[in-house]
């Protein structure tokens, strides 16, 4: 798989300096854990779920959750986890492209469970989203892990979510940060990547954000994502991928963008309509809080709907500058620091200072690619779209 790699490889040639690199589930953690992007959530109770897999896969997904918890009833769960092995048991049969594929469980013992009902079909199983991630209720699902892993012979990955009242609690944040720490540095091999709750931190307030806000600006919630990223996102090799928040609000469906892609605005020159277009129905909100999750050291985001897909995929797109920035920064011979103009001669690199962003870079550059120097991010989603 790849990002983009639903679009035909000419457009790609004129999108892209430097292509998205081809990936699988076999891949390094490192490497996966940044290519997640958009990671589609599904009920696991949808009758025709692996339809719904190949299809959206053909959409540019490269990451799926599967869930059993909030987004299904008490009463479905049995059915829900018989249904996951019927639809894993059907896509093992057919010769199809998949994304990454993981599922949302409740309860530890679902965990050994499910691996041992899927039989030979969890050879497309990616790993398991573990809720309400603290210490104490996180170490008996990542044991679990462990141990299904084992069992099958197959790889499988952690996904915690933080979203407990205990990490938004101001007077249990911090020991509920340091309980989290330890357990995910004990299975550091395990963890590939810490996705945030935000709508759980929501409602031990009863708050709602618009549609016109981010989470970044309801201060609760960002006070607690960034002590997330403080402690669990540094750059000095203890860190972990910290994903974005789910963006709640689809009322941007792909067929309102349709009129303007007929009209090919990537080809023809009219990327200010489709920009003004996607202004007017409100996805702005969207790529306003995509764009605060990458500068506060997020990288990813989770999707209730596939619209969210393409534009978090566009907006991980390398630019062409920060390509040039981060390749100058990282040369061998600036190893001993120092301070260069850039080669747009627009800002300062500092070598020493900026050398992990330019590592980050360099790895989102290689799983997202790098776009060419006149291509922005409306010729991205156009091409994404119309592919």
């Amino acid at each position: 798989m790849r990002h983009f790699g639903h679009i035909a490889p000419e457009v790609r040639q004129r999108l892209f300096h430097q292509e998205p690199c081809e990936f699988t589930a076999d891949s390094p953690a490192r490497l996966l854990s940044a290519a997640l992007g958009a990671t589609l959530y599904s009920p696991a109770t949808r009758p025709r779920l692996a339809d719904d897999i190949v299809k959206q896969t053909g959409r540019g997904v490269v990451s799926m959750v599967l869930c059993l918890e909030d987004s299904i009833g008490d009463e479905d769960v049995a059915e829900g986890e018989e249904n996951l092995v019927r639809q894993f048991t059907d896509l093992a049969e057919r010769q199809v492209d998949l994304p990454l594929l993981f599922i949302r469980v409740r309860a530890p013992e679902q965990i050994p469970d499910l691996v041992r009902r899927l039989g030979p079909a969890v050879r497309l199983l990616s790993g398991f989203v573990l809720p309400k991630f603290t210490e104490e209720r996180g170490i008996p699902f990542l044991e679990a892990l462990s141990g299904a892993e084992v069992a099958s012979g197959h790889r499988l990955f952690a996904m915690p979510v933080l979203e407990s009242p205990e990490l938004l609690y101001r007077e249990t944040r911090v020991e509920t940060l340091e309980g989290i720490a330890r357990a995910v540095d004990k299975y550091r091999e395990r963890v590939l990547a810490l996705r945030l709750g935000v709508t759980d931190f929501c409602s031990s307030y009863g708050l709602r954000r618009a549609p016109d806000m981010t989470a970044w600006d309801v201060q609760i919630v960002a006070s607690v994502i960034a002590d997330v990223v403080n402690m669990l996102g540094r750059a000095d090799g203890t860190g972990f991928t910290v994903t974005g928040p789910v963006w709640e609000y689809f009322r941007v469906q792909e067929r309102m963008f349709k009129p303007q892609l007929r009209r090919s605005p990537f080809l023809e020159g009219q990327a200010e309509e489709l920009r003004e277009a996607l202004i007017e129905h409100a996805m702005d909100g969207l790529l306003r809080e995509i764009t605060l999750d990458q500068a506060n050291g997020l990288l990813g985001k989770t999707c209730i709907h596939p619209s969210h897909v393409l534009p978090v995929h566009a907006l991980s797109v390398v630019s062409h500058e920060e390509f040039s920035d981060a390749q100058d920064i990282l040369r061998p011979e600036r190893g001993g620091g120092g301070v260069l103009r850039s080669q747009y001669t627009n800002k300062m690199n500092e070598v020493k200072p900026h050398r992990a962003w330019a590592e980050r870079t360099l790895l989102r550059a290689e799983v997202f690619g790098v776009a060419n120097e006149d291509i922005g991010f409306v010729e991205l989603l156009a091409a994404g779209i119309s592919g």
